[in-house]
Formats: structure tokens, C-alpha cells, sequence
């Protein structure tokens, strides 16, 4: 992929836009995807996107950022940073506020924090399912990082900024291996936390974090 070839941006007709068309023909022009990286691991912040392209730009041929290699996810970062007219917001969520407000709500609350830092949004396309209290009118999209431009935008700058994040946090704290499992319960990573204890940046709500600050009593049986 060579994005100085303008013949793989997204044609208008493409699948990935459809329901972007949609929106645009009812004269919605601000219509911003929302997507989430970070819900999973044991360890760092909850990262959430959103992003909204303009209607006749030249839109790079985003995906789902699950589905693509770190340097092609690096590549469309740039270039959805550079698409004429767009318009973007990441938004962090520490773990403490994690911990506090449990996951599904921290994801909520990104999600909306996100789309309200862009200046006159109209309407949300949403990854996933319903979120309630949303500061516009929005849709929910099952697997939406699939089926949506402006989603797929959204799932790889968040992915990348927090993969940004965690090497950041790897330097701090390298015993945990953060640069390879983004703070994922990889093997190394719970052996890390097993022999080292948590660090700062752990979830202490997540049960082998949890686990690890309240280890279950050992039984002893009685003699007879």
C-alpha cells in the first residue's frame, strides 16, 4: 500500500461508505465514527477516537485496525491526520477511573468525551452497542471498525496512540514487557506481575491484578 497513490483512497461507492452516504445525503456533513483500544488489557488507559471526514474528500483505505500490520496502521494514522477537512479527537481514560467506574462506563464516558471535543458534530456512528446519554444523535454499529469508514479511522488512531503510550510506559516499567503485550495478560506479563507485584498504570479492578493485591487464603486440611 503507497498512499501516494491516489487510486487506493476510497472510492465514493465504496462499501466502507455506506453509511456515510446515507447520513450525507440527509445533509448531515459532520458525522463522526467513535471507536475504542484499550478495554482488554490488565494494565494502561482506556483510549477512545472519533473522527469525521468531510463529504468529497479523498478518504485513505482505512480497516480495521485489528486487521493491519503496526506499519501499515502508522501509515494511515498520517494519513488520516492529512485528509483535507477531517476532523478529530482521542481521549485518554486512566486506570484509576477504570477501577472506579468499571470498564463498560469508562468506554461510555470516552465515548462520549470524544465526540463532544468535536466542534459541531451532527450525528455518531458508534462501534458496538448502544451508548446512553449520548451528546448528539447516534447509531450503533455491531463490528462497525468493518463496516464504516469513519469508525475504521477511529480504531486506528486510537490503536496507535495507545500502542504510543504503552512503549512510553515499557521504559517506566520494563520488567512487564508493555512494548510486546500493550499491557495484555500475556504469559510474561502475569509471570511479571506474580514475581514483581502491580505497578502504577496496572487495573486494579481486573481480576489477575485484583488477585495479585488479595491472593485467595490458603486451606489446610486437618489432620486426624
Amino acid at each position: 500500500m503507497s498512499l501516494r497513490d491516489k487510486s487506493v483512497f476510497l472510492p465514493e461507492d465504496h462499501p466502507l461508505l455506506c453509511v456515510e452516504r446515507v447520513k450525507w445525503a440527509m445533509g448531515l456533513e459532520v458525522v463522526a465514527g467513535v471507536d475504542e483500544a484499550g478495554r482488554g488489557p490488565l494494565a494502561g488507559p482506556l483510549v477512545v477516537a472519533a473522527v469525521a471526514f468531510r463529504p468529497g474528500s479523498a478518504i485513505p483505505p482505512v480497516d480495521d485496525s485489528k486487521k493491519l500490520s503496526p506499519a501499515q496502521r502508522e501509515e494511515l494514522r498520517q494519513a488520516i491526520a492529512n485528509t483535507p477537512g477531517v476532523v478529530y479527537s482521542i481521549q485518554t481514560i486512566p486506570p484509576e477511573t477504570i477501577d472506579r467506574i468499571n470498564i463498560l462506563e469508562a468506554t461510555r464516558m470516552g465515548m462520549r468525551k470524544a465526540v463532544k471535543a468535536i466542534r459541531g458534530v451532527q450525528f455518531a456512528l458508534i462501534d458496538g452497542l448502544p451508548v446512553p446519554d449520548f451528546p448528539v444523535e447516534s447509531e450503533a454499529i455491531v463490528k462497525g471498525d468493518a463496516k464504516s469508514a469513519s469508525i475504521a479511522a477511529a480504531s486506528i488512531l486510537a490503536k496507535t496512540y495507545r500502542d504510543k503510550l504503552m512503549m512510553k510506559y515499557s521504559r517506566n516499567y520494563p520488567e512487564y514487557g508493555f512494548d510486546s503485550n500493550m499491557g495484555y495478560g500475556t504469559r510474561v506479563h502475569l509471570d511479571a506481575i506474580a514475581r514483581y507485584g502491580i505497578s502504577p498504570i496496572h487495573r486494579k479492578s481486573f481480576a489477575p491484578v485484583r488477585n495479585a493485591l488479595n491472593p485467595a487464603p490458603v486451606q489446610m486440611e486437618m489432620e486426624l
